[in-house]
């Protein structure tokens, strides 16, 4: 069965040009012109990607972000947020508060929204691929294959698809140090020059939150200078 994709906006005539390409290629779509609208669509098809403006009436694209990390059924959705607020603290508050995947800014190519669309999708069929090992254990970090959960000494947090992505690759290969262009690539299939380093910075900012006991004082995600981040085999705050 092919992908579903559920594209959310509230220009028509936008909504019905992404229809048209996504459907080209090959996906199922459903759209939605608001945002209450949009949830009551994901929670009766249950969608693999979600393609989100921010600007709508009635409850905002940021606003359905939060109500879908919420929820239970439908946390681990991608989420695409595709719009034409550029300023740099609507990308942090998409990525922060919503717990953005992706973040393209209107106009834009059709061709290049495909590409992220392939990539968040193919991500997120890698990570559900069942693996004889359910966990990956680095020091006092565990991480469930199954569940997107990491554990601490202190707590256990659940990561969104793309954090889980950044850490099942980076504890895979402990010691090793990434760019943030590899890492674009490696893990999340970006073509080279189609990814923005700053998604790499803020997801990273977003596990840090989660998972360090002091964010700025990094002990298990550390980035080394000028070369790229790291989770190291044995984690201490020295």
């Amino acid at each position: 069965m092919n992908e579903m994709i559920l594209v959310v906006d509230d220009d028509h005539a936008v909504a019905e040009a992404i229809e048209r390409s996504l459907r080209r290629s090959g996906y199922e779509v459903s759209v939605a012109h608001r945002g209450a609208d949009a949830l009551a669509i994901a929670q009766q098809q249950r969608p693999d990607l979600l393609i989100l403006d921010i600007m709508m009436p009635g409850m905002d694209g940021i606003e359905v972000g939060k109500v879908i990390r919420q929820s239970s059924d439908l946390s681990h959705l991608p989420i695409l947020f595709l719009t034409g607020k550029q300023e740099i603290r609507d990308k942090v508050a998409a990525y922060q508060q919503a717990l953005a995947d992706d973040y393209l800014t209107k106009p834009f190519d059709l061709l290049e929204l495909d590409l992220r669309v392939k990539a968040l999708l193919r991500r997120t069929q890698q990570s559900a691929a069942p693996e004889d090992n359910h966990r990956i254990e680095v020091g006092d970090l565990v991480l469930d294959l199954r569940t997107y959960e990491i554990n601490t000494p202190d707590q256990t947090v659940l990561l969104t698809p793309v954090e889980f992505e950044l850490m099942h690759f980076l504890m895979s290969n402990t010691g090793q140090v990434f760019s943030a262009d590899q890492l674009l690539q490696d893990v999340w299939g970006y073509p080279p020059g189609t990814g923005m380093p700053d998604l790499v910075r803020v997801h990273v900012k977003n596990v840090r939150d989660k998972i360090e006991p002091e964010p700025r004082k990094p002990i298990y995600l550390r980035n080394i200078l000028r070369r790229g981040y790291t989770v190291p085999e044995q984690q201490s705050a020295s």
